[in-house]
């Protein structure tokens, strides 16, 4: 069974998020990469959950085997450290702010074999549209 990487926040759990895992799934065993407080509040408000409240909920999705630590907004570090087979986002990532997080995503891949799995951004939701 490949294994499969995904990173995410989870502030407000939403059925994108379940989106995402249900079709990581389908590749191998997912290991989320949860976004520390500190990767979080690098870019946006800190979570209204904490770590390992988040955590908590996330490990018990199912399809999730496995929860680590993300420590940086950027995804390449744990790509290197974990090599999963495949990494799975959203194509939210084509253009715009979050590109440059992208290239060094499939840089990070490149360097051991791994591959880019991006699928449809689930449209019409999100945690900071929710907050607001």
């Amino acid at each position: 069974m490949a294994s499969v990487y995904v990173g995410m926040t989870v502030d407000i759990l939403h059925h994108g998020h379940i989106n995402i895992i249900e079709q990581a799934r389908k590749y191998g065993d997912v290991t989320i990469g949860l976004l520390s407080d500190a990767a979080v509040s690098d870019h946006k408000r800190l979570p209204y959950l904490t770590f390992e409240q988040r955590k908590r909920i996330v490990e018990n999705i199912r399809g999730v085997v496995n929860v680590v630590p993300q420590e940086e907004w950027d995804y390449a570090p744990n790509l290197l450290k974990y090599k999963p087979d495949i990494m799975v986002h959203g194509d939210d990532w084509l253009d715009g702010p979050l590109l440059p997080y992208r290239e060094r995503a499939r840089a990070a891949l490149a360097e051991y074999g791994g591959h880019l799995i991006e699928i449809p951004y689930t449209r019409g939701v999100s945690s900071n549209e929710m907050v607001g």
